[in-house]
């Protein structure tokens, strides 16, 4: 694992009148740092979304509805697992929140076979002046990984 990223395996509480999930709470010293925003976004199939980090900012990832493939690369010259690719399948079949620490590049490719919903409570709001992130093309080659499906 990727030094600083955590995962929480989510409680799903259902009923007959449907399911309660709590994503991220703030009496939760293991992952609670702060809050900055909530958002939702989605992905439709097949689509890649990334790579991003972010030089302050924290992000809890949860995919709500869909499944994702989130993968992470350490990228810091200071960090043990440098270097390093972290693959997580999350969604509907596997609740998690992901936690991803700054400087760690990011992204997703919807895997389902209707668009995945994705919320972030990341640790900082978003400075549309000044953004925190660093972009870099999914498919350029400078993070060593292949967004195709792997049969094996």
């Amino acid at each position: 694992m990727i030094q600083g990223v955590k995962v929480k395996k989510l409680r799903v509480i259902p009923d007959e009148r449907g399911r309660l999930t709590e994503l991220l709470r703030c009496d939760d010293s293991e992952f609670f740092i702060k809050f900055g925003q909530v958002y939702c976004t989605t992905t439709y199939p097949g689509v890649v979304k990334g790579w991003h980090l972010h030089r302050v900012q924290v992000d809890n990832v949860v995919c709500i509805s869909g499944m994702l493939k989130l993968v992470l690369y350490d990228p810091r010259e200071d960090s043990p697992t440098r270097g390093e690719i972290n693959e997580f399948f999350i969604g509907v079949y596997n609740p998690v929140l992901v936690q991803i620490p700054n400087n760690v590049y990011h992204g997703w490719k919807c895997i389902s076979e209707t668009e995945a919903i994705v919320t972030n409570c990341p640790t900082e709001p978003y400075n549309y002046d000044n953004p925190d992130q660093v972009n870099v093309d999914p498919h350029s080659g400078q993070i060593p990984y292949d967004w195709a499906r792997k049969d094996r």
